[in-house]
């Protein structure tokens, strides 16, 4: 029988919860069989000398990230981020407050690694790896969505996802990789993409999409795959091929790129923007996907990247795509390497190539929620906040009604969906739910304020998660948008004669 979920009650603000110690203990994902860990070139299984290979992968991360040595170091247990993590507020576990979950690991590192932690553990709060240890690490650290909420509010700058992210790497390296995330790496290896859609399927529903979209307005906008010679490779999640509502956003970038002249294609062989990696902590498989792109580009002869809406793709792109996979010196140098798909339609309307007709969506009331990895870890476009305002600007360009939630739960203070950093599995439905709480109680706020209809994302994560948990909390599963899927409905498009063949933006 299905473990019946205590749905947290949505207050008219925020509450710090009453603790209740070990409430989620046990309450980890899935361990990944042996032929996911061989994959992705980890041990498949839990070997007699785990704890020495362990610890010696604990001392290779400490010399390789000095980061991670500093944030062992640092705390001084402030307590400033106690009560800033999601999964605290949503599931009352103290091991989900960012610094417990912390301690996890750093009790572990002043035992072997400080004097003081080998000659006098009591004192310093060190701990031997014992496999009680190993399974608060298996569960808590599956238990952060790697928002890095906490850091913002950190004195220090100590970044808990780059913890969690050490923490699993070192279970990876020991045979206790998550089945989630491993499968779905191995998935993209093998075929190229999370969803294992092959290449024929693919193209079946690219030219679907194209009857579809040619059927309700008349006009025939193209859905390329591997079409050599293109200007632009689009490289987007690829939930973004069937599921709702992320299809509407890919019809909206392929309606963008119509009224733009310009010539773009999807790869097959990069037909995947998400990079699980990074949830892994593991650089050398971020980088094996992140090469399928820059090998897409080059057979393709493309001059130009874009990402479409994915949240920590374009993390990955933003901030580790030239380490991973450069130098991008084969593309265009007029353009950013990469772009992102707002970035792209923001400055088409800028330089007034798209018109927009914000009266087909009077009938959304929208909002928008600020997705961790883009509005925490990236920007967009030349100025500071770009990742927030331009969104914004998208929608309110193509809507007459947005409202903005409460301040303290936007810009670099959202709240996680509760579903990013690799979590979004059923196996962990509780702490999805419960880690919605917070994002749920601000939209339920501006909902009674403004009579919100509808909640606009560009993270194909966040899609899913708020598809999926939003009916636990009273609102319906189709209020989630995508921002594009609001620019292509309001598109005035223009006849063939009046088409800006050839345009470019920049």
């Amino acid at each position: 029988m299905a473990k019946t979920i205590d749905v947290p009650v949505l207050k008219p603000y925020i509450e710090i919860p009453k603790l209740q110690p070990d409430v989620m203990a046990g309450s980890g994902p899935y361990i990944a069989k042996p032929d996911m860990q061989a994959a992705l070139g980890f041990r498949g299984e839990l070997p007699e000398d785990w704890q020495s290979i362990a610890l010696n992968k604990m001392g290779e991360l400490l010399k390789k990230y000095r980061s991670f040595q500093v944030y062992m170091d640092a705390c001084v247990k402030c307590g400033a981020c106690t009560d800033k993590c999601h999964y605290l507020l949503g599931t009352a576990d103290p091991k989900n407050m960012p610094v417990a979950r912390q301690d996890l690991i750093r009790k572990v590192y002043r035992r072997y690694f400080t004097l003081a932690g080998k000659y006098f553990p009591k004192l310093v709060g060190a701990v031997d790896l014992t496999e009680e240890v190993l399974n608060d690490w298996h569960n808590y650290y599956h238990q952060c969505s790697e928002c890095r909420r906490c850091s913002v509010y950190c004195p220090y700058g100590i970044d808990t996802a780059e913890v969690t992210m050490a923490a699993r790497e070192i279970l990876n390296s020991i045979g206790r990789g998550q089945k989630y995330s491993n499968e779905i790496i191995g998935k993209v290896y093998k075929i190229g993409n999370n969803l294992g859609l092959p290449e024929p399927a693919l193209r079946d529903t690219l030219e679907g999409l194209e009857e579809d979209v040619e059927a309700d307005i008349g006009i025939k906008v193209r859905f390329p795959l591997d079409e050599a010679g293109a200007e632009i490779l689009l490289v987007t999640p690829s939930a973004d091929f069937f599921a709702e509502p992320h299809v509407d956003g890919l019809v909206g970038y392929a309606k963008v790129f119509h009224q733009a002249g310009v010539t773009w294609t999807l790869s097959s062989k990069a037909s995947e923007a998400a990079n699980f990696g990074l949830f892994i902590g593991s650089y050398e498989n971020m980088r094996r996907i992140a090469l399928r792109i820059r090998e897409a580009a080059i057979e393709l002869g493309v001059k130009r990247i874009v990402f479409g809406e994915c949240g920590h793709a374009w993390r990955v792109a933003y901030s580790f795509l030239n380490t991973l996979a450069g130098p991008f010196d084969f593309l265009d140098p007029r353009y950013p390497v990469p772009q992102h798909i707002c970035e792209f339609t923001y400055d088409l309307l800028q330089s007034g190539k798209l018109t927009l007709d914000k009266s087909v969506n009077d009938h959304r009331v929208m909002t928008f929620h600020d997705s961790c990895n883009v509005a925490r870890a990236s920007r967009m476009g030349n100025v500071p906040g770009g990742q927030f305002t331009i969104p914004r600007e998208l929608i309110k360009a193509a809507c007459n009604n947005f409202y903005d939630m409460a301040p303290e739960t936007i810009h670099d203070q959202t709240y996680c969906c509760g579903g990013g950093g690799g979590l979004l599995t059923d196996d962990l439905l509780e702490l999805r739910i419960k880690g919605a709480m917070p994002r749920m109680q601000a939209l339920q706020q501006a909902t009674e304020q403004y009579q919100i209809t509808h909640l606009a994302a560009i993270c194909a994560i966040c899609k899913s998660q708020f598809t999926k948990v939003l009916p636990y909390y009273g609102f319906k599963m189709d209020q989630v948008i995508s921002v594009h899927q609001l620019i292509g409905d309001a598109i005035v498009f223009q006849t063939d004669s009046e088409h800006p063949e050839n345009n470019t933006v920049t």
